[in-house]
């Protein structure tokens, strides 16, 4: 099988919908279960034999810069490819089309998906495709923009149709694709869309659009819902993400990396992991799909559910919380009862014995 040896991932969403979380750390470096999401999306690439990775982000470069440093001793390359303006979802990827050799994969690097990227790359080398999209079937298409196919030829694209209006086209733009650089060349450089302009456009220029059907895992992180339920999967089983093989695994799906120090009589419910320096009290009863960070103290009498917690928090005695995401240094009181969703900035402080709602955002976004 013919292998691609790049790979570009556009990773410069401002993570609006996740913020205060993403206020100081950009969406796709967001810690997911033990490492940056990112360093996960790469792993898989290096998987399938990429060696060069091109990350293609926003103005700030600096985090991207010193997420790249993680791989120079691990057989594949990363690259920035900033942009000082937005440019849409292709137009990152048009400018930095000088730096690719031959067939490329471009992928969102906020999505989470386990879909087989080495089937993918043989589809489209078999078709001989100028651009394949990897697709995943939905039940219900009124939400997305449909890939109509003959075949597995993409003939038109339809936004939003209501369902039943067409009948065995169920398939949707996945964001991950396997393209030719001459795909693109004809499109100019600025801002570009992939689904509203470049596969539009190629379709009607007869180009070989096809479309693959992937069975694997896709999921959007975009929300605090959306985000918790794609750490669940992961810790679950639900797919295999790389962070977690660094991690041992006890036979209660407790994952740890390090010293951990868990009270004998506290109660661990996996899945779940604790990472280097956690420390968990007495009658704390914490899991399932909880992931805490380096550091993480988790007091007497915690109930903790369904939650990220970031590095060097604490959880004061009594706290309980279900759907929780934290950030690094949050300290919450004693005996503090949090509902669903709820999002905490990096060095927050909640006050001992009260209540945060469910959606609470601290500090407010717009603050």
């Amino acid at each position: 099988m013919t292998r691609v040896r790049e790979a570009m991932v556009v990773a410069g969403g401002a993570g609006s919908r996740l913020r205060p979380l993403t206020a100081a750390i950009p969406k796709p470096l967001l810690p997911f279960c033990g490492a940056p999401f990112l360093e996960g999306v790469v792993l898989r690439l290096a998987a399938i034999g990429v060696e060069r990775v091109l990350l293609v982000v926003g103005a700030h470069t600096a985090p991207f810069e010193a997420f790249a440093d993680r791989f120079d001793d691990r057989g594949v390359r990363v690259e920035i490819v900033p942009e000082p303006q937005p440019l849409d979802t292709a137009g990152g990827v048009r400018s930095a089309l000088d730096r690719v050799t031959g067939t490329f994969l471009v992928l969102n690097g906020d999505i989470l998906t386990d879909v087989d990227l080495a089937a993918a790359v043989a589809f489209h080398h078999e078709v001989a495709a100028d651009a394949t999209l990897v697709l995943t079937r939905v039940e219900d298409t009124s939400t997305f923009g449909v890939c109509v196919r003959d075949g597995d030829r993409i003939t038109a694209f339809v936004e939003k149709p209501a369902p039943g209006t067409l009948p065995g086209q169920d398939a949707v733009n996945a964001g991950t694709y396997v393209l030719e650089p001459d795909a693109l060349v004809g499109f100019p450089e600025g801002r570009l869309s992939f689904e509203r302009t470049v596969f539009p456009g190629l379709v009607e220029d007869g180009a070989a659009v096809h479309g693959w059907v992937g069975d694997g895992v896709w999921a959007d992180l975009g929300t605090p819902e959306r985000f918790l339920a794609g750490q669940r999967m992961a810790l679950a089983g639900a797919l295999r993400w790389p962070s977690l093989d660094a991690f041992a695994r006890d036979g209660d799906g407790v994952f740890t990396d390090g010293e951990v120090l868990v009270d004998p009589a506290a109660r661990l419910r996996g899945p779940l992991l604790l990472q280097a320096g956690v420390r968990v009290g007495q009658g704390a009863h914490v899991g399932p799909h909880v992931v805490l960070g380096p550091g993480v103290q988790v007091g007497a009498g915690v109930r903790l559910r369904d939650s990220l917690v970031m590095d060097r928090s604490v959880l004061e005695d009594g706290v309980d919380a279900d759907g929780l995401l934290a950030g690094s240094a949050v300290r919450i009181g004693r005996g503090v009862r949090i509902g669903r969703e709820v999002v905490l900035g990096d060095g927050e402080h909640v006050a001992p014995g009260g209540t945060l709602a469910p959606g609470t955002r601290q500090p407010a976004p717009d603050a």
